[in-house]
Parts: structure tokens; C-alpha cells; sequence
């Protein structure tokens, strides 16, 4: 999928998100290639995570697994920015950053920045889906995953 802005939300000129050195992310930035959004599940306890950890916070053991998950959910807090993060985004402003909660994996919060009007009125609850973003000519090739307004099936 592309963007409400065009083939691509955000400039040219952000860091390139990567897994860290020891892969932990690496499942997550994968699946966002392929328009999979995956996040932690213990295989021991059930218990759902995001972001990832070597360890379930909840029974402690190691490795939990990767599922994908439908990437619905709902926004649970947003900011409108007006102030820009990083230089590139001087002129990409003001946006909107919402903290979109999934219920049907447990409830895992996940921050992006929601499409479209950014001085659209915003609703706690608002149902939204994921945009997948795609840069396949960045060095390294990378995806990201934004979120708009559910506006039904």
C-alpha cells in the first residue's frame, strides 16, 4: 500500500530503521516488508508483547515466538507535532503521532503516525488500520507501518 501523501508519508533524509545488531526486531521489520505486521507471543504462557524482548514479561522464559496479527486496532492516545524531530521534517509538519492499541494481541501498544488531514479532529477509540510504507530503493531496503482512520470493511 502507498500513502495518503503520495508513494511515501515521510522525507527522504530520516535514519533508516534496521534490526539491532543481535536481530531481536529483525522478525518485526520482515514482516512490515512482506505486509505482515508481527509481534511477540509466548509459547509458554500466551502472553502477548510489543516492543521485543529476548524474554516474556510474563513467565520469564526466552525466545518468545512471532505471530502476525490483523493490523487493526484503535487509537489509544495521539499528539498533533508541530515541532519537528528531526531537521528532515521541518517542513513535513505539523503531523499526527498516535499510540494505537491492538486489542486482539493482548491489548501491545504501538506508536506511528496517522494519515491524513493533520488537523483532522482526533477521537480516543477512533478504530484505525495499518498502512504499510515501502523504500525499496533505500540502502537497505526498509518498510514502516503508519495508521488511518477504519472507515469500514
Amino acid at each position: 500500500m502507498s500513502s495518503e501523501r503520495g508513494t511515501s508519508y515521510l522525507p527522504e533524509g530520516l535514519p533508516i530503521p534496521v534490526s539491532e545488531l543481535d536481530g531481536l526486531s529483525a522478525p518485526y521489520w520482515a514482516g512490515l516488508r512482506r505486509n505482515r505486521l508481527m509481534v511477540q507471543r509466548c509459547s509458554h504462557c500466551s502472553t502477548w508483547q510489543f516492543g521485543p524482548e529476548w524474554i516474556c514479561h510474563q513467565c520469564h522464559a526466552f525466545d518468545p515466538g512471532w505471530t502476525e496479527i490483523d493490523p487493526r486496532g484503535r487509537i489509544f492516545s495521539w499528539e498533533r507535532v508541530s515541532h519537528p524531530s528531526h531537521p528532515v521534517l521541518k517542513e513535513h509538519g505539523p503531523y499526527l503521532a498516535v499510540l494505537v492499541e491492538i486489542p486482539h494481541a493482548g491489548g501491545v501498544r504501538m506508536v506511528g503516525n496517522l494519515l491524513g488531514d493533520p488537523m483532522q479532529t482526533i477521537s480516543i477509540g477512533t478504530d484505525v488500520e495499518g498502512v504499510f510504507e515501502h523504500r525499496p530503493n533505500s540502502d537497505p531496503p526498509y518498510s514502516l507501518l503508519h495508521w488511518r482512520i477504519f472507515s469500514g470493511p
